[in-house]
């Protein structure tokens, strides 16, 4: 995982979380980092979450953001309105961004979110034309 700085760190983006919002937001963290080793993090702490991408642009590299919340951590894809979505995970009736939202460590685990995630990055790196 290759990180921007620039404008905080992940820890910073969960800094003011409960103990148990904080380890769900890094279990999620984990699991983009084992799906894509070579995923651009871009915390902003100001904004309150922790994009992820096939490069650093917010606009178009970025696959999907980490948002821990009070009661939650949303994750969510920014071009989730592309993916397929057979378990119907996906929240959202916006043209492009959809997000899942994670009570439970358990929720981080199931088979389905690894499988939105590879697809997310796979959609991003054709899109981009990113190898």
């Amino acid at each position: 995982m290759r990180t921007d700085t620039s404008r905080g760190t992940f820890e910073d983006v969960i800094r003011v979380s409960n103990p148990q919002i904080a380890a769900i937001a890094r279990s999620l963290r984990d699991l983009i980092a084992e799906v894509y080793p070579d995923v651009m993090e871009v915390p902003r702490p100001a904004e309150q979450h922790a994009g992820y991408g096939v490069g650093p642009k917010k606009g178009n590299e970025i696959f999907g953001y980490i948002c821990p919340l009070k009661e939650y951590v949303r994750l969510g894809f920014y071009y989730g309105g592309a993916l397929p979505d057979p378990k119907g995970l996906l929240e959202g009736t916006g043209k492009r961004l959809r997000h899942i939202k994670m009570y439970s460590l358990s929720d981080t685990a199931r088979p389905e979110v690894r499988r939105l995630l590879k697809a997310a990055v796979r959609e991003r790196k054709k899109a981009v034309c990113v190898d």
